[in-house]
């Protein structure tokens, strides 16, 4: 699993290349802002000022790029080759983010956050549940973690998928009720499950879960 997630690392790399060539900085990063804004009215979410944040593995214009008042901290194992690679992310552009760069797996928080994001993330880390692990530890009690997810639609098609590189950017091919299970079973709560885009293989659903 650990070369499938190399390897993965390698074509995310690429794919963000691919995809911002050719977007203008600043209206990129509008539209993205309003992108994480209309997700968090789905999600029924309001985050008060103040309030201690999560940005599990951000990508180059995560969730954090909404927060300005927020105490935020931005996680991804990308975020230097980003900076070098990608005009669109610059660190200093954030002021009140601690950027870090480190695979979830590796992340321990001084204290746990009253708000996490893992938002099409998940499935592309090393170890699937060490990392459902570092989510918990991570979610104090009573906060909310929220999960956005590729999922599989067919048995069958998981079945290969997992057996052949048939979507190199994920390392994990999982459908929605095993997703589920690997938060409940750690003790969070899911309190809404909102599907955002459903495709042949895959759709793309946001969980809303309390710890």
């Amino acid at each position: 699993m650990q070369l499938r997630w190399q390897i993965a690392q390698f074509f995310e790399m690429r794919w963000w290349r691919r995809y911002l060539s050719g977007k203008e900085k600043e209206a990129y990063l509008e539209w993205k802002k309003a992108y994480w804004k209309a997700l968090l009215d789905r999600a029924g979410l309001h985050i008060p000022a103040g309030a201690s944040i999560l940005d599990a593995g951000c990508g180059p214009a995560g969730i954090f790029t909404i927060f300005l008042s927020e105490k935020v901290v931005a996680l991804d194992p990308l975020l230097d080759v980003y900076e070098q690679q990608l005009p669109h992310f610059r660190k200093s552009d954030y002021p009140n983010v601690r950027f870090i760069c480190l695979p979830l797996e590796q992340f321990t928080p001084e204290n746990p956050f009253d708000f996490v994001f893992c938002l099409n993330a998940i499935n592309h880390v090393a170890d699937l549940p060490l990392c459902f692990d570092r989510l918990h530890a991570c979610t104090q009690n009573g906060g909310t973690l929220l999960v956005s997810i590729d999922t599989h639609n067919y048995r069958w098609l998981k079945r290969i998928f997992r057996l052949i590189p048939g979507d190199i950017l994920h390392p994990h091919q999982y459908d929605l009720s095993e997703y589920q299970a690997m938060l409940t079973s750690r003790g969070f709560r899911i309190d809404q499950t909102v599907l955002l885009k459903k495709e042949w293989i895959f759709s793309y659903y946001l969980i809303n879960a309390t710890r």
